[in-house]
C-alpha cells in the first residue's frame, strides 16, 4: 500500500509502519497470498477519509507485545479446528465433478441452449474491519451452516472458505440469473439476521448498531 495524500490520515500512518503485507489472521490470505491492500481498499472506499474508522489500523509506536513466534503458536492452536476448504480442493470435488458431467449431458441433449455456471471467490470486511469474531468450534459451525443455507436463497451454492476476526472468504456457483451485485446483497442480508439473532455478543462487539458487514466486497471469478 504506498502512501498518498488520497490516504486518511490513519491510513497514512498504517502505511508507513507496515508496509504492504498479507493478512496474518486469516489461514486462506496467507495460503491464497490475499494481499491485505485489497482490505484496506475495501474499507476505506466507502468511508469519508474525514470520519475514517479502522479497527484493524497499526500505528507506527507500539507498546512492548509477545514476540512475532510465541502469537504466531497462538494463532495457529485456535485455528487448526476449525472448517476450511481451500478453492483448489472446491474445484476437484466430487461435486463439481458431477455438475461438469450433468452439465455435458444437457449440452448433448440440447446444443443450442445455453448452460452458464458461474464460479466466485468472494470476501467482504466486517464494518470498520471490527474483530468481532472469536475462533472456536461451535460459532464456525454455525455460521458455515449459515452461508450454506444461502445457497437456495441465491438459486446456486454458497460455501465459506474461512471466516476471519474482520472479514469472510466465501466460494459461491451461480447460474448467471442473478447479478453478483444482487448475490452478494441477499447473503449478507440473510447471514446478519441469523448471525445477530443466534449471538448477542457480535452485537455487542461492534460500534454500529445493526449493521455487521461492509457495503463493499471483493469478487474475482475462478475455475
Amino acid at each position: 500500500m504506498s502512501v498518498s495524500n488520497k490516504l486518511s490520515k490513519k491510513c497514512q500512518e498504517c502505511a508507513k509502519s507496515v508496509g504492504p503485507r498479507i493478512y496474518d489472521k486469516c489461514n486462506f490470505c496467507r495460503d491464497l497470498e490475499f494481499h491485505e491492500d485489497i482490505l484496506c481498499y475495501l474499507n476505506r472506499c466507502v468511508q469519508n477519509p474525514l470520519n475514517f474508522r479502522c479497527h484493524a489500523f497499526q500505528p507506527i509506536f507500539k507498546l512492548a507485545a509477545p514476540s512475532v513466534n510465541k502469537v504466531s503458536k497462538l494463532s495457529n492452536h485456535t485455528t487448526d479446528n476449525l472448517p476450511s476448504k481451500s478453492i483448489q480442493e472446491l474445484l476437484k470435488s466430487d461435486k463439481i465433478k458431477y455438475e461438469k458431467a450433468l452439465a455435458l449431458q444437457k449440452l448433448e441433449r440440447d446444443p443450442d441452449d445455453e448452460f452458464m455456471e458461474l464460479k466466485y471467490h468472494l470476501a467482504w470486511n466486517v464494518i470498520h474491519r471490527k474483530p468481532v469474531f472469536i475462533p472456536n468450534d461451535d460459532s464456525f459451525d454455525f455460521v458455515h451452516n449459515t452461508f450454506l443455507e444461502c445457497s437456495e436463497l441465491v438459486g446456486g451454492f454458497v460455501s465459506m472458505l474461512w471466516l476471519a476476526p474482520d472479514h469472510v472468504h466465501l466460494y459461491v456457483e451461480l447460474d448467471g440469473e442473478s447479478s453478483v451485485e444482487t448475490v452478494v446483497q441477499e447473503i449478507k442480508r440473510f447471514s446478519k439476521k441469523a448471525l445477530m439473532s443466534k449471538y448477542d455478543d457480535i452485537k455487542d462487539r461492534l460500534e454500529t448498531g445493526n449493521e455487521l458487514w461492509d457495503t463493499s466486497y471483493f469478487s474475482e471469478t475462478i475455475g
